[in-house]
Order: structure tokens, then C-alpha cells, then sequence
């Protein structure tokens, strides 16, 4: 009986020693896993930057030696709690730089090439510029001889129109603006719209 005891004890510390170096081996396991993702992340950043002549940003390599060094001082723990803190930071630090570089780089692409101008217009200001500019095209070429009329359905459509043109206007450099008077074109497109669109009872649209 008293061996049976010994045997079936033996047998208990056998399978409690298994399962704890099982676990033991997992967690060291998942540790090292952890470590060389981190590693194969930082060889995947440094490789990316180093295309456009750039190192790691300051912050993600701070976050990278702030992770090697906690697993330098905790190797001997099982746990992985104490590394989660330092991965959220290097995934932020990441994600961080990630953006700074896809913004900059959005911004680049949406930069107009050197020497050129670039303006930003509603369907409804490229409408009115497209026939305002067919309009006064026309009317430049010394053998037009059209006989037909375009008006403003309204001062608002009017309005719309000028404000269109402001925007070119605005558009061009300042050294430019010397050889034109621009705010006094807009003051006289403005007084034209008051002159017509005024409060007179009956008025006729030409």
C-alpha cells in the first residue's frame, strides 16, 4: 500500500513538473517571439527609410531601445505583462511616424510643380468660368461677329461669377499684382451687380 502511495506521488510530481516546464517553455517561447518580431520591425522601419537617404524618426528608435532594455533587465521573468507597456509605446511611436510620413508625403503629391499655380474651384465657379472665359475669348478675336447674348440669370448667379474670378485674381503672385489695379476690377464687377440688382420695383432684365 505504502508503495502504491510513493508510486501514485511520483507519478503527481512527474506530471506537475511536465506541465510547468511546458508552460515555462511556452512563455520563454512567446518572449522570444516577441523579441524578433520587434527586431524584424526595426530591420523592416530602418530599410524603409534608408530609401530616401532618412534614418529611424527619434522617437520610434527610443522606443525600441526602451523595449530591448526591459527585456534585457526582466529576462528572467515568465510573464509577458511587463513588455505590453513598451510594445503599446513602440506601436504608437509607429503608427506616429507612420502618419508623419504618409501626410508629408500627401502633401508633396498635392503640391503644385514648381512654377506653377494651383486653385481650388467648385463645379459651380468652373461652370461660370468656363463660359465667362468662352465669352471673353470671343470677344477678343477681331473677326467675331456673333450676334448672341449670355446674362446672369440673377445678381445671385452674378455674384457666384464674380466671386469666381476674385479667386483667380487672388491666385496670382503678388509681384504680378502690380501691373494691374485687381481690387478696383472687383469693385467695378461689384457696383455693376448693385447698379442692375437694385430694389426697383418692375425692372427689366436685359
Amino acid at each position: 500500500m505504502e508503495i502504491l502511495i510513493i508510486v501514485c506521488g511520483l507519478l503527481v510530481a512527474l506530471v506537475i513538473t511536465t506541465f510547468s516546464c511546458a508552460r515555462s517553455y511556452f512563455a520563454k517561447g512567446r518572449l522570444r517571439g516577441m523579441q524578433e518580431a520587434v527586431r524584424e520591425l526595426n530591420r523592416g522601419i530602418s530599410a524603409h527609410y534608408e530609401l530616401d537617404g532618412q534614418v529611424v524618426p527619434e522617437r520610434v528608435a527610443t522606443a525600441l531601445k526602451a523595449f530591448e532594455s526591459v527585456f534585457e533587465r526582466s529576462n528572467h521573468q515568465r510573464s509577458a505583462n511587463p513588455y505590453h507597456a513598451q510594445l503599446w509605446i513602440l506601436g504608437n511611436a509607429i503608427g506616429e511616424s507612420i502618419w508623419i510620413k504618409g501626410h508629408a508625403a500627401g502633401v508633396r503629391r498635392k503640391a503644385p510643380a514648381q512654377g506653377k499655380i494651383r486653385v481650388d474651384f467648385s463645379i459651380a465657379e468652373l461652370l461660370q468660368l468656363s463660359w465667362l472665359a468662352h465669352l471673353g475669348f470671343q470677344h477678343m478675336m477681331p473677326n467675331y461677329r456673333g450676334f448672341e447674348i449670355h446674362r446672369f440669370s440673377g445678381a445671385e448667379d452674378a455674384t457666384e461669377g464674380a466671386r469666381a474670378v476674385a479667386k483667380i485674381e487672388a491666385a496670382v503672385p503678388a509681384k504680378e499684382k502690380l501691373l494691374i489695379d485687381f481690387s478696383a476690377q472687383a469693385k467695378g464687377r461689384t457696383k455693376l451687380i448693385s447698379e442692375w440688382w437694385q430694389e426697383v420695383p418692375n425692372r427689366l432684365i436685359a
